[in-house]
């Protein structure tokens, strides 16, 4: 994705859930090249090249609900949160009911029916980043890991109008997800390889060296849960889990992510 605002149906924001945030900044800054604006009572929001992606919370505060683990949400462009949220609700997805946060816009947690959860989000002021993928530390692709490939490719062909198709790949099967032609997420299948994982969405990010990446990140403190390993035709990657427990994945594209 280049610069420009995201389409209906296209992710367009992250949420950065972590303890220690002072660290959690510190490291993302030092890795990823992120900067931060202040939102005092709230967290922070995190920019890269200068454009929003997204916000940076402490998961002790205040209204997380208990048990929610270290993580990086996801949340996707949507026409209206209550229509999302009862497609999503027919289509055999949970739905904690939709509201509103102040004048930014209006958001629906939508669980589907593999458990992997993300957010609609109806945009007011808040429209959603417009940055770059191609800047390093730029989130660029979105992946859920999933028990159920096929019904998690029925679910969200149904809610949000992509077009799913399987891939054959050297090692595993992968499902591809279009929009309007376009690439704009995948799925794949959790493996008994990938240890106890549960259905969720994972965000990569650009990087300039994915190798100097996964260095940077060892001597951060970070350990690698995905050692730097190339995606034939598509570019190398390594997958990443950061000191304060945040799973997420640097990427290096053959070619520019369009």
């Amino acid at each position: 994705m280049t610069a420009g605002d995201r389409r209906i149906g296209d992710f367009c924001w992250i949420n950065l859930l972590t303890p220690e945030p002072a660290a959690a900044r510190a490291f993302f800054a030092e890795l990823l090249g992120w900067t931060y604006v202040e939102m005092p009572g709230v967290g922070h929001g995190v920019k890269v090249g200068g454009r929003d992606i997204g916000g940076l919370y402490d998961l002790a505060a205040p209204g997380t609900p208990p048990g929610t683990p270290a993580q990086i949400g996801v949340m996707v462009k949507v026409q209206g949160a209550d229509a999302t949220a009862a497609k999503a609700t027919a289509l055999g997805g949970h739905v904690r009911p939709p509201f509103d946060i102040a004048q930014a816009g209006r958001l629906a947690v939508v669980t589907d029916p593999n458990g992997a959860e993300l957010d609609a989000w109806e945009p007011k002021s808040l429209q959603g980043t417009d940055v770059d993928s191609g800047l390093h530390g730029a989130p660029s692709w979105f992946e859920t890991l999933t028990t159920d490939v096929g019904r998690a490719a029925s679910f969200y062909s149904g809610l949000f109008g992509w077009s799913a198709r399987a891939m054959t790949m050297p090692t595993h099967s992968y499902t591809l997800f279009r929009l309007g032609g376009e690439p704009v997420a995948g799925a794949m299948a959790i493996t008994p390889e990938m240890g106890p994982v549960t259905p969720h969405w994972a965000t990569y990010f650009t990087v300039r060296d994915v190798d100097e990446t996964a260095r940077l990140a060892g001597r951060l403190g970070a350990r690698l849960c995905v050692p730097p390993r190339d995606i034939p035709d598509v570019g190398r990657f390594c997958g990443i889990v950061s000191p304060q427990g945040v799973r997420f994945y640097a990427i290096t594209y053959a070619r520019p992510p369009s």
